[in-house]
């Protein structure tokens, strides 16, 4: 059976990518995660509006991201056309991280399935298979943002936004005209980072274990 490194760097890549960006899709889908918020952030008491309000305004707004309805709303909570250019480029990432993810898994099955056809093998690097190299690539990168985003998330909050909203101002939201800001405190931003970055290091935890248990392949 014929070998190739080149293949292992590639499938090391497309790996890190399916779980990157599934692991971004997991808060954006899961709307139980934002739902279970609701009694411990004392939305309610915070916020003056209802259980089903906070609910609906929620639903309505990633609707809107996730491109399932066209017009932006957020039920009975004001919102500006400030704040609906904002969630317009935040729909923009969002279809964007699910577009990643269908595609790079996609990619990932037809590569498995070319490799069998062609009977083409990755080849170990350093004695090391590709989800050995995908886990420990992504796991250490964001280890270290995750690491510096504690030191400081109001900060990293920021420049998350300024990265990727450059330019743009119209994510600092006022209250006042866009009461959809009040149902999305940081603290719920926060656990969303959290989220991630806990999946993404069980994911790399997995890749490095499932490579180091299985029978160590001849150098190359």
């Amino acid at each position: 059976m014929k070998t190739s490194k080149l293949l292992t760097v590639v499938l090391a890549v497309v790996l890190a990518l399916v779980l990157l960006t599934a692991a971004i899709a997991v808060p954006i889908l899961c709307r139980p995660f934002y739902y279970a918020h609701i009694g411990p952030m004392k939305l309610v008491e915070r916020t003056g509006f209802s259980e089903a309000q906070i609910k609906t305004a929620f639903n309505e707004m990633l609707d809107y991201c996730l491109g399932i309805r066209r017009e932006f709303s957020t039920g009975d909570l004001l919102w500006s056309e400030s704040g609906r250019d904002h969630f317009t480029d935040v729909r923009g990432l969002f279809l964007l991280d699910l577009r990643l993810l269908a595609v790079s898994a996609v990619a990932l099955v037809a590569l498995l399935l070319l490799m069998r056809a062609a009977k083409v093998t990755a080849a170990p690097l350093l004695g090391r298979r590709a989800p050995f190299w995908a886990g420990t690539g992504l796991g250490a990168a964001f280890l270290i943002i995750g690491g510096l985003a504690a030191l400081d998330f109001d900060r990293a909050f920021v420049v998350f936004h300024s990265l990727f909203f450059p330019g743009k101002t119209n994510w600092l939201f006022d209250y006042r005209t866009d009461q959809i800001i009040l149902i999305l405190p940081e603290e719920f931003f926060r656990n969303c980072a959290v989220l991630i970055l806990a999946i993404l290091v069980a994911g790399c935890a997995a890749f490095i274990i499932f490579d180091l248990t299985r029978k160590k392949p001849p150098v190359g």
